[in-house]
């Protein structure tokens, strides 16, 4: 692909540049925190409260910690939980998903099953789990991924039901062909638009969610530095140092704008009605 090319792209396409930007900004800065910014849990009580300046870029919180350091590393935390949330999400989700749309007997058993799980608060459940096990990353994404499955299913099972009614699907079933090689080679190549679209939502979602539950005090442990715990450390802060609250908001702020641009990019771009009135 030439520049004339991606000129091109990013003309047609400025919502998905645009998100895309946005979150491999935040990506490459994820990945090289050691080297960008200091030590997150360095506390230097000398330096409370400092507002920003050329030493210390967005300021210091109560306990003289550089809140650079913690929005740099807070990033790590987001961008894991976002992207383990949507991508066990959508691989559980497609599975139960196809099964649930091609098998008639399935069908009703899994989706009642779905709607119960449905029903269930994902902050609710992420503090149930909490209080029963040590709080962890990986217990809060286990507590985020449960609630999304059934919406990744009832997802993939709408559009199962709607391509197995088409007449190439007739023709493969009147030939005599195997239930799997139909699913995998006909069925399944129908499913990934709405689902690329439907990751970028989840990821967005668990970020969300992830940063209410440390703000809760029910995600990671306090001295983790995430966005959620950032803000509510310095809750009571507000008036005499907002910009121990604005700096990590705005950064929660950025990448879930980025992650919903890239996922509207893509649905406008991956729906062939849109695409044509477009």
């Amino acid at each position: 692909m030439t520049a004339r090319d991606l000129a091109i792209f990013a003309r047609r396409n400025p919502t998905i540049v645009a998100g895309a930007a946005i979150l491999a900004f935040m990506t490459v800065i994820a990945i090289f925190a050691p080297f960008i910014a200091g030590d997150p849990r360095h506390m230097n009580p000398v330096n409370r409260l400092l507002p920003p300046s050329a030493a210390f870029w967005f300021g210091t919180d109560g306990l003289g910690r550089d809140i650079f350091a913690r929005c740099v590393y807070g990033a790590r935390i987001s961008l894991i939980v976002g992207i383990s949330v949507a991508s066990a999400s959508v691989a559980i989700g497609l599975a139960i998903g196809l099964a649930a749309g091609y098998f008639r007997r399935l069908d009703n058993a899994i989706m009642r099953l779905m709607d119960g799980f449905m029903a269930i608060p994902a902050i609710l459940l992420a503090i149930a789990m909490v209080s029963l096990n040590r709080a962890t990353v990986a217990i809060v994404i286990v507590a985020i991924i449960i609630p999304e499955v059934p919406r990744v299913v009832r997802l993939v099972r709408s559009v199962v039901l709607s391509t197995r009614e088409q007449p190439f699907i007739e023709a493969a079933i009147s030939g005599g062909g195997r239930s799997l090689k139909i699913v995998l080679r006909h069925i399944l190549p129908s499913t990934i638009p709405p689902l690329i679209v439907q990751a970028t939502y989840v990821t967005a979602s668990a970020i969300l969610i992830e940063a209410g539950l440390s703000f809760l005090g029910a995600g990671v442990p306090p001295e983790t530095p995430t966005w959620g715990n950032m803000i509510a450390s310095s809750r009571l802060l507000l008036a005499r140092a907002p910009w121990t609250i604005f700096f990590p908001g705005l950064c929660l702020a950025l990448v879930v704008l980025a992650v919903n641009l890239l996922g509207d990019g893509l649905r406008d771009r991956l729906d062939p009605r849109l695409s044509r009135r477009m």
